[in-house]
């Protein structure tokens, strides 16, 4: 799913409910955060009565940078990526936890705009990954941080969506196949334009 919000501050209240219920459930929680922000949610994460340190020792609670996961050596590689979130799924590591619950702080994606097309193409491949697992992923936007027609298309590609704070079905959700498709044609309907302009 993908979840906006107004701020990190906003995101974490409305989040900690869920990030909580995962811990009492025995899931696996993978939180991919940008590196200025590591300290800040680990100590978001302790107010909440989570022992950070134990769970992380346990291999139950996993941080990740942010840029070090979705851009190695500067770039976003989509394959790499959906190789990396297939390891992150709980189907494919040992059964100690039944489910991962994994929240993603997209604002790297604001701070690297060359790689929007591809991060956008990436959204909708992926659900074809977890539509064969049964974890939870949030992908976490700031409104204030991406234009318009970004999040619009994040919206198109994610079948659920968290607005208001509110959880709910996205009616706007464009499966893969079909997105991908339009993903082409505005990209061959670009490069005719370019050509037209030489």
């Amino acid at each position: 799913m993908c979840a906006f919000f107004n701020g990190a501050e906003n995101a974490f209240t409305v989040l900690a409910p869920f990030i909580r219920e995962g811990f009492l459930c025995s899931h696996r929680a993978v939180h991919l955060v940008g590196a200025d922000k590591r300290e800040a949610h680990l100590a978001h994460l302790r107010c909440e009565g989570i022992d950070t340190e134990a769970l992380q020792r346990s291999g139950q609670l996993e941080v990740l940078s942010t840029v070090e996961t979705y851009l190695q050596d500067g770039r976003f590689d989509k394959g790499r990526m959906v190789e990396s979130f297939t390891a992150m799924a709980s189907g494919n590591r040992e059964a100690k936890y039944p489910l991962s619950r994994i929240v993603c702080d997209m604002d790297w994606a604001a701070d690297a705009p060359d790689h929007l097309e591809d991060l956008i193409e990436f959204e909708s491949r992926v659900n074809d990954l977890w539509s064969q697992h049964d974890d939870i992923v949030i992908c976490v936007y700031d409104l204030a941080r991406f234009g318009g027609d970004t999040i619009v298309d994040i919206l198109r590609t994610h079948p659920l969506v968290v607005i208001g704070g509110i959880l709910r079905e996205n009616p706007f959700f464009v499966p893969p196949a079909q997105f991908l498709k339009e993903l082409r044609e505005r990209h061959s309907g670009k490069e005719g334009q370019s050509v037209a302009a030489e």
